[in-house]
């Protein structure tokens, strides 16, 4: 249980009266505020179908993606150093469980249309980052392959720059965005070069990934040319978090 104070507090521990003495108080004048404190369990938590706005807009808070993302205004594009040569590494060993979650995971792509056989010579190998809820993220390791990706040069705003244009504001309300990456397709003549090679294939993504060099400053240019109109007057955006102020 979590007791918050809001507003000046002299001592955390406040004096313990009779109920008695509380209407004597009362009584006299004295403002007085009845609190419950109810515990809630996990089955009492709030659902975000439960609200309002998310029933009446459903489409736009999918528990997941669908599929592929709509063509957008740019495209991530994959710059390499000219005379690159094909990256090839070796397969990282999996237990048998990272096996199993690696093949289901494979066809969840596969279903949505963000990955697909690749014929490409180039490929990376595939590991598993555990989140913060315990599940699995599958990743590829592209250390080998930014090495040789020429550099996107787009800056990322400072945050206490962004921190700045919330003075005198009070009523805040925060998006974050469902896979984000994912909302972004890779330009057609570089999907090739996002290849990537498992025991259960060699394939190539379609929608970008994480790991890969200038992803970051992508998203980021993206999110800048969607919320442009409304920046510095009552939105904020980093990366994927969106916050509206006011």
């Amino acid at each position: 249980m979590e007791v918050v104070f809001r507003g000046y507090q002299s001592s955390l521990f406040a004096m313990t009266i009779s109920s008695s003495r509380a209407r004597q108080l009362i009584s006299r004048g004295c403002i007085a505020y009845l609190a419950s404190v109810v515990l809630r369990g996990e089955d009492d938590a709030p659902r975000i179908e439960d609200i309002s706005v998310v029933r009446e807009f459903c489409d736009v808070f999918p528990a997941e993606l669908p599929g592929m993302p709509p063509d957008r205004e740019i495209e991530f594009v994959v710059d390499l150093v000219p005379g690159t040569t094909p990256i090839s590494k070796a397969l990282y060993r999996m237990a048998p469980a990272e096996l199993k979650e690696l093949r289901a995971q494979l066809q969840d792509l596969l279903d949505k249309g963000f990955i697909r056989p690749s014929v490409s010579p180039l490929e990376a190998p595939v590991l598993f980052v555990k989140k913060k809820d315990g599940s699995l993220r599958l990743c590829v390791d592209y250390r080998e392959f930014n090495k040789v990706t020429i550099k996107n040069k787009y800056l990322l705003r400072r945050i206490d720059d962004l921190f700045d244009q919330l003075e005198g504001s009070s009523v805040y309300f925060k998006i974050d965005l469902q896979s984000g990456y994912h909302q972004l397709k890779i330009a057609p003549e570089d999907v090739s070069k996002t290849a990537f090679r498992t025991r259960y294939g060699h394939y190539e993504i379609t929608v970008m990934p994480f790991g890969l060099a200038n992803a970051l400053a992508a998203f980021m240019d993206l999110m800048n040319r969607v919320f442009k109109p409304y920046l510095d007057m009552f939105i904020v955006v980093f990366i994927d978090d969106i916050l509206v102020y006011s």
